[in-house]
């Protein structure tokens, strides 16, 4: 294959060539429309994919039913990861847009362009080609014309000559053929002198269109072929930086879901499961061995039995002793949290919680698990609070309102406030008895986990800081409120820190075993027991928890009675006794 320069051009090189010069040019504007048509779908692929990621991320966020599942980190994490996949079909949008915008709005002009460009020339070149045609065709007709009347001039000549000789002839005839021999002769040198300058035109025509007109078309189709094969090179380079440009965003959305993966801890969800589903319980005593050869039965365990049995819910997958879950109940759970069926039941023990109130038409909750039940009556409780909050703001309002008016009446008539307010004070009064009435419900769910019945503590007493529960003595539901808060769980402790309240100086306290004319009994601090280190750090969420850093040493004043949580004291700096998760510590016991 010859190697041509970058003088080389069509015009030179290809002068004979016209037909292919033009098929040629016609594919070339037809291959950048077909990578147009590609630049198209693929801008319509990157359209779709987004409509999909977000549909997907649509599909799979949280229903209302599930939300409470959302509180575990392996969930959080994913409603994260969801986020960040939101963010990334936003890039592929910005992707689709700028390739329409910027190269398939662009390129489709150019294809319209250079398909006119390229008409234009071949018109041209046919022109010129037409007009070089017909000067040829004037020659032949030129040359024909000669070379007729030159065959006619010689047989005028021929015969001139033989009557010339002929002495048969007149003088009369003979002059006759000189006439036309003559005659012949000069229309045959016409002809030629006709032919000679046909010719000349022609040659000279020939050159200039081989040489100027015909070369300068193909130089503009090579221009245009040229311009053509350089934007398909600019438009893939386009199309490459209008992607580069995203990549740092969707390169922050990569990071932002391995910071969601980061958050996910096991021992978290652990103690979050922990949390959820503890009814407080104990599990069952030993059952008694019945000696019937001494007479009699043993009515205690006979009743115990009954107990046990009336106690338990078993009916196509329940609740066993004291509200734990069947076998028959779990193999009907349909996942563990139950997020990514549409159509899943939530879990047996979930419903239960949720839904025992409202089944047996009790609003004291009474049929749940007395830790489940706490948290439900504080939940409510700290609903009606909030309620009562805006209530009260509500009819403080309108008393302004109502007296702005009595002020100046011209601003408004005061008794259309009336009617108002009498409402809000009615609402105001029913959400403080109902405020009251579960109070009284919660107070009596601490003081059954308090009496002992209930207990998480092996010995049967209550689990609270030495010093550091705060009762009323005769002050109904608030009592029941500030016990309420007093474990890790919001249970059964509270930490030396979340001790001091506002109002503090109106506690009145058990006196049992304290000075009647003190305000408060506190009983001596627990000695340590030993030493634990924490595996990992631990951000106190609940009263009568406290926070600790990874690796810290904390003196341990009592260890786990079976609820996960384990009393430890800070050894360095100010006093600060609570509750940490037992999962979260290492212990050594002191030698005794």
């Amino acid at each position: 294959m010859a190697t041509l320069t970058e003088n080389a051009n069509w015009g030179t090189e290809l002068w004979d060539q016209y037909d292919n010069l033009s098929i040629h040019t016609l594919k070339g504007i037809d291959f950048l429309e077909r990578y147009g048509h590609f630049v198209r779908d693929r801008a319509t692929i990157e359209s779709e994919y987004a409509y999909k990621l977000r549909r997907l991320v649509k599909n799979y966020q949280p229903k209302k039913k599930d939300e409470e599942d959302y509180q575990f980190t392996s969930c959080r994490a994913f409603k994260a990861l969801m986020t960040e996949i939101n963010d990334m079909a936003g890039q592929h949008e910005v992707v689709a847009e700028d390739l329409q915008a910027n190269v398939i709005r662009e390129l489709t002009a150019l294809v319209k362009d250079l398909r006119e460009e390229r008409k234009k020339q071949l018109q041209e070149g046919q022109r010129l080609s037409q007009s070089l045609q017909t000067q040829i065709e004037s020659l032949q007709r030129a040359k024909k014309a000669y070379d007729k009347a030159f065959k006619e001039a010689e047989k005028a000549i021929d015969g001139f000559q033989k009557a010339d000789a002929d002495f048969n002839l007149s003088r009369a005839e003979v002059e006759k053929h000189r006439a036309n021999m003559a005659h012949k002769t000069q229309t045959c040198d016409q002809a030629k002198n006709e032919y000679a300058v046909q010719l000349q035109q022609t040659n000279q025509l020939q050159r200039q269109h081989f040489r100027s007109g015909l070369p300068e078309v193909f130089r503009q189709l090579q221009d245009l072929d040229e311009k053509r094969i350089k934007n398909i090179k600019n438009f893939i380079k386009g199309s490459v930086e209008l992607e580069r440009n995203v990549f740092p965003i969707i390169n922050k959305c990569l990071d932002g879901v391995l910071k969601a993966a980061d958050i996910i801890n096991e021992k978290e969800d652990t103690l979050l499961v922990i949390e959820k589903y503890k009814s407080g319980f104990q599990p069952p005593e030993d059952f008694p061995f019945e000696d019937l050869s001494k007479g009699g039965s043993d009515s205690g365990s006979a009743n115990n039995l009954n107990n046990i049995q009336l106690g338990s819910k078993i009916k196509d997958g329940g609740y066993t002793v004291k509200g734990t879950i069947t076998g028959k109940a779990m193999k009907k759970r349909a996942g563990i949290f139950n997020i990514f069926g549409s159509r899943g039941k939530l879990t047996e023990v979930c419903m239960a919680i949720k839904n025992a109130a409202i089944a047996d038409g009790k609003e004291d909750l009474s049929e749940l698990p007395p830790n489940q039940r706490r948290k439900k009556l504080m939940q409510k409780i700290e609903e009606l609070k909030t309620k009562v909050t805006q209530e009260t703001a509500a009819r403080d309002g309108l008393m302004k309102m109502k007296g702005v008016y009595e002020g100046n009446p011209a601003l408004g008539d005061p008794r259309t406030i009336e009617s108002q307010l009498n409402e809000c004070s009615h609402r105001l009064e029913k959400l403080q008895q109902d405020l009251v009435r579960y109070q009284g419900y919660l107070d009596e769910v601490v003081k059954g986990i308090q009496s002992g019945n209930l207990t998480n503590s092996v010995t049967g007493s209550p689990r609270l800081l030495n010093g550091s529960s705060r009762i009323h003595r005769n002050s109904g539901g608030s009592a029941a409120e500030e016990n309420s808060l007093s474990s890790p769980e919001s249970g059964l402790g509270t930490s030396h820190t979340s001790l001091h309240h506002a109002d503090s100086d109106q506690d009145q306290y058990d006196g049992n075993h304290a000075d009647p004319e003190s305000e408060y009994y506190e009983a001596d601090v627990l000695p340590a027991i030993g030493i634990c280190r924490a595996l990992y750090a631990f951000e106190a969420a609940s009263e009568g928890s406290i926070p600790m850093a990874q690796d810290e040493e904390l003196h341990l004043i009592e260890v786990d009675q079976g609820d996960g949580w384990t009393r430890v004291r800070r050894i360095n700096g100010e006093f600060e006794e609570g509750f940490v998760p037992t999962t979260y510590i290492e212990t050594s016991l002191f030698n005794t």
